[in-house]
């Protein structure tokens, strides 16, 4: 029997996602398994488990698959419209649950927390984000906003734009935060300059750069750390 032709009701029951799942608990499953949980079936041609692997492979894992759209999704044989608005439901929803604040305000003792912070949202984006927090005396997140989408640069980048924010909210400190899209926080000397720009700007103001948080991919740096502030 080819195992494209291998269907769910011939894999022995204890073998099967939902079973394991149930017996054995969700975060014991592979990728494939918890797709093809997702997904529900396969084809005439191929079992829901071998669909599950040709998505993933076609989105190099789930890297890809977090930004699927619609079209793309559609586009592979045995993905229509019914499953592929299904797959987007659950990707967004997972990403909300990434991004799922508690009311208790977040307070940021070290560079890890600020990173904590944002890195589940930001170390995926396509596009650099410039991302401010505004804290309080006690070190808690009062706001968050991104201010600027795009390569960072000192031009576009105004500190007024930054601490007019900040006044408004009565920040008595701010954290900086932007991603590199290729997954590598090195900073660059445009990183360093935009640095330094508000951090001098913050001094005449009386609001403190506590730190610029460089996003990669589940890795960050503290331009801090590194002395640059």
């Amino acid at each position: 029997m080819a195992v494209s032709s291998i269907m769910i009701k011939d894999v022995p029951k204890e073998d099967r996602p939902r079973e394991r799942l149930l017996q054995l608990g969700s975060a014991h499953l592979s990728n494939q398994e918890l797709l093809a949980i997702l997904l529900g079936s396969g084809t005439k041609e191929e079992s829901v488990m071998v669909l599950s692997n040709r998505v993933l492979m076609h989105f190099e894992g789930l890297k890809l698959l977090n930004d699927a759209t619609i079209e793309e999704l559609m586009a592979i044989k045995g993905i229509g419209e019914a499953k592929g608005v299904l797959m987007l439901s659950a990707i967004e929803l997972g990403k909300r649950m990434n991004q799922y604040k508690s009311n208790d305000r977040y307070i940021v003792r070290s560079p890890e927390d600020g990173a904590d912070y944002v890195m589940e949202e930001m170390r995926s984006l396509n596009q650099e984000h410039f991302v401010v927090l505004f804290l309080n005396t006690k070190n808690q997140i009062i706001h968050r906003q991104t201010i600027f989408i795009g390569s960072l640069n000192a031009s576009i980048v105004h500190p007024r734009e930054v601490y007019r924010e900040a006044v408004k909210r009565s920040a008595a400190s701010i954290i900086v935060a932007h991603n590199h899209p290729s997954g590598d926080p090195s900073p660059s000397q445009e990183d360093i300059h935009v640095t330094r720009r508000l951090v001098e700007s913050g001094k005449m103001i009386g609001i403190e750069v506590l730190d610029h948080l460089i996003i990669g991919d589940r890795k960050f740096i503290s331009l801090k750390e590194k002395g640059y502030l």
